[in-house]
């Protein structure tokens, strides 16, 4: 039976991590599921948004113990294989052409935490707590490495990379991995909201916004002048840019709304 379950309701994917024995850590069958899970679901035109949840005290613990001791028999090409899918799985997460929503109600640890730095937004209980544990093993958060320095910046990664400290969330959302904090009681309401507000937008918009951030961010002004003028220019003149414009000035709801 799988560890992962999926739901698709009012228009919102959701990807459950069901494993609350083991913490929610992954091993590779985890990893598989997750990745064909967000896979499916962005590719599916019936959802606007997927939100990446955990059952249990744990969001998600990282890398499963059994996984790791057959890891520690791997060969350096076994290693590389396995580095490889959990990469897969991480550039499903952040270059799916949906808003996804990270919803931690508990611990993160070592992989956990790049599944959040992976979504769009992250919401956070008072319960959660965050580890960049890797090298307490010996090891280190290569292939999340790019998604959580992108999150937390250079300079706190040379922290918390180094030392494997945990931080509370009040830590997570002041460096950025996190954006909003709220009691446990509140997570599913103030998910809720996030979803609507996402719900409200164009699709196309929001897809296209979303990749827009990825193209500009780190690069200098001038370096993609051009390529953003293309870019509004192309939305403005497509069907969906027409009718958001011309509902607003019409004082009526766009074709996505009505």
């Amino acid at each position: 039976m799988s560890a992962i379950g999926t739901e698709i309701k009012d228009g919102v994917g959701t990807v459950t991590m069901d494993r609350p024995d083991r913490h929610n850590a992954f091993d590779e069958h985890v990893i598989a599921d997750l990745t064909a899970a967000f896979a499916r679901l962005g590719q599916d035109d019936a959802v606007r948004a997927v939100v990446l949840r955990a059952t249990g005290k744990s969001f998600s613990a990282g890398a499963d113990l059994d996984w790791m001791r057959r890891m520690a028999e791997y060969d350096e090409a076994a290693n590389l294989a396995d580095a490889r899918a959990l990469a897969t799985l991480m550039r499903t997460i952040d270059t799916l052409p949906k808003p996804t929503l990270a919803l931690v109600q508990g611990a993160a640890y070592g992989g956990g935490v790049g599944l959040v730095a992976c979504c769009d937004i992250a919401i956070a209980t008072e319960a959660a707590s965050f580890s960049l544990s890797e090298v307490k093993l010996g090891l280190i958060p290569a292939v999340i490495s790019p998604y959580v320095v992108r999150a937390i910046g250079a300079r706190a990664a040379r922290r918390y990379f180094l030392t494997a400290e945990r931080f509370d969330p009040v830590e997570a959302r002041r460096l950025g991995l996190v954006h909003e904090l709220v009691s446990s009681d509140a997570l599913d309401e103030t998910a809720r909201q996030v979803l609507a507000a996402l719900r409200g937008n164009g699709p196309a918009a929001v897809r296209a916004a979303k990749d827009l951030v990825a193209t500009v961010a780190g690069k200098p002004p001038a370096e993609v002048e051009e390529e953003c003028a293309r870019r509004i220019a192309a939305i403005r003149a497509g069907a969906e840019g027409k009718d958001g414009v011309a509902a607003f000035l019409e004082k009526r709801k766009p074709g996505w709304l009505a």
